[in-house]
């Protein structure tokens, strides 16, 4: 739902803060007083272009910002933030924000974080849908009438399983492409994947072997300096005449007459012992070291040839030894499967063959399933029709099957038109034909009523849904806004007390003059400013109020 609406500098607005209740909420007020400034303000936040005449006279910038509770919003939209970079919604809340300024720069945010406009009205599409004079209206597109109609008759499942068949129709007919190519260019693939899955192959590379060869090869490459600095090392310890162990021997003489003489110096004895142990075992290490020390020019050739080899590799094939041998992998499936070449496209075209008469039998087969359930629809439809004043109005959800798989989509092979005819003898015209919003609007409140439960936009804007309806219908128009305010919220713009009555919330928007400057605000009625302004809209005076609480008694839980 949309928890929080806030206009700063649009038309008669300075700074408007609109805190929304859930269910049916009605939007009243005078002629002129700026009730179509809401839905200027949501037409922004849905991407919609800016009209810069409608900044606020003497200001530079616009801003509109809207709150979504989302958190059992039905669309993907976790992955649909993450995909593009934006920031997650925290606790369960959504953010839009749309600037524009006097010199038609347009800035956008979702969550604080940048994004297009795009991105705004594709998002819009899940969050609103505005009934009236506008165009942002999910059901005049037939893509979503199709998956509306579908769940209407719980067909989804069927549905998912044909775009599955579809999904791998696509891969075998990618797979087959990449197999047929002109016999040079055929040849020229061959010989080059060959050659590269040999190159490596005879390479003979294993993981970690780089790292390896880097240490050997910097020992091979200094060996004699090894050898020299260990052998030094060894004639410092041992083998010349002013040698740290022949020093320390004579250190430890000393130490023992020491002792002899004060047996409290006993402890330097043992500290000298343990000294001498520890450069003998340095001493025999260290000979081992030098023992192992090798010249050997020839073998440093051979690490270096191996190192430029896995780098001529690498600058090839990958950034390391492990990317070359994944490299390798797959130019060897790659050429399996072109050496295989007939019998595998003999292989693809028998699934795609198999497949294409799945995808015609399932086709087939949903199109019936949707057929036998538009019927019912259709008459359900009508019913509601006829209560808000379309009394011999004729609706069809028309299905057109294309029995060619070739042109089928992820919805099947099916194209669906919801189709109106307001009056009789008149064919019936796609909604998107209907010239008047108001007579649009009531087809669109009549569709959300049947389609309440699968329609899964969860806030619906209605404006000039009242417009030449008086009456019976009226009452007809509230009652329906508040069936589905049951599962949506609805905010309905109006002139008509019996649709205002019907709802749980009633906002007032009022024009009046501060500073010298004329602007608007919105407040929300108490149950004594409700009847007031109900009476206003029936014309005033004590009659108008006692109908007005005559309205509200026939709503006792909405008007308490």
């Amino acid at each position: 739902m949309l928890s929080t609406l806030r206009i700063k500098n649009l038309a008669l607005v300075a700074d408007l803060t609109l805190e929304l209740q859930p269910g049916f909420c009605a939007i009243t007020g005078e002629t002129g007083t700026g009730k179509s400034v809401i839905l200027g303000a949501l037409n922004l936040v849905l991407g919609r272009r800016a009209d810069r005449g409608a900044l606020r006279s003497g200001a530079d910038s616009c801003t509109v910002e809207a709150v979504f509770d989302v958190a059992s919003l039905r669309a993907p939209l976790h992955r649909f933030l993450e995909e593009r970079g934006l920031e997650p919604c925290e606790s369960g809340q959504l953010v839009l924000k749309r600037t524009f300024t006097a010199t038609g720069t347009n800035r956008q945010f979702v969550n604080g974080s940048p994004t297009t406009l795009a991105t705004l009205e594709e998002m819009g599409g899940w969050l609103i849908d505005l009934h009236g004079p506008h165009d942002h209206q999910s059901l005049l597109q037939p893509r979503l009438q199709l998956s509306l109609v579908d769940a209407y008759g719980g067909l989804e499942s069927e549905r998912d399983a044909f775009a599955l068949r579809l999904r791998r129709r696509a891969e075998l007919e990618q797979a087959k492409a990449a197999l047929i190519v002109d016999e040079r260019t055929y040849a020229q693939q061959l010989d080059l994947l060959r050659h590269q899955v040999r190159e490596i192959s005879e390479a003979r590379l294993r993981a970690g072997e780089e790292i390896e060869l880097e240490s050997e090869h910097a020992r091979a490459a200094n060996a004699a300096r090894l050898l020299e600095l260990s052998q030094g090392a060894l004639a410092a310890l041992g083998e010349s005449d002013e040698a740290t162990l022949t020093s320390l021997g004579s250190v430890g003489r000393s130490l023992q007459e020491l002792a002899r003489i004060d047996t409290g110096a006993q402890s330097l004895v043992d500290l000298q012992t343990q000294a001498a142990g520890l450069l003998r075992d340095l001493q025999a290490e260290l000979s081992r070291y030098a023992d192992r020390v090798e010249v050997d020019p020839h073998r440093l050739t051979e690490l270096e040839e191996r190192l430029d080899l896995i780098q001529s590799l690498r600058r090839k094939y990958g950034g390391s030894v492990e990317d070359v041998l994944a490299f390798g992998a797959e130019a060897r499936e790659k050429l399996e499967s072109l050496e295989g070449r007939d019998a595998e496209l003999e292989r693809l075209n028998q699934e795609l063959h198999a497949l294409e008469a799945e995808l015609r039998q399932a086709g087939q087969a949903l199109s019936e399933r949707r057929r036998s359930i538009l019927g019912t629809l259709n008459r359900a439809a009508e019913r509601e029709l006829s209560s808000l004043g379309f009394r011999q109005s004729r609706f069809e959800a028309s299905l057109t099957h294309d029995a060619d798989p070739a042109n089928a989509t992820e919805t099947g092979m099916d194209r669906m038109e919801f189709q109106f005819a307001p009056n009789p003898g008149e064919p019936a015209r796609p909604l998107r034909a209907i010239a008047s919003s108001g007579e649009l609007a009531r087809v669109m409140l009549a569709l959300k009523t049947v389609l309440a439960d699968q329609d899964a936009v969860p806030v619906l804007v209605f404006d000039e849904v009242d417009a030449n309806v008086g009456g019976e219908t009226a009452h007809a128009v509230g009652q329906k806004m508040a069936t589905i305010a049951s599962r949506h919220q609805v905010l309905c713009i109006t002139h008509l007390a019996p649709v205002a009555a019907a709802a749980a919330t009633h906002y007032q928007v009022i024009k009046e003059v501060r500073d010298g400057r004329t602007e608007s605000r919105i407040q929300t009625l108490a149950p004594a400013e409700r009847i007031a302004e109900l009476g206003r809209m029936l014309g005033g005076g004590p009659a108008a109020e006692r109908h007005a609480r005559d309205l509200l008694a026939r709503l006792p839980e909405q008007g308490s």
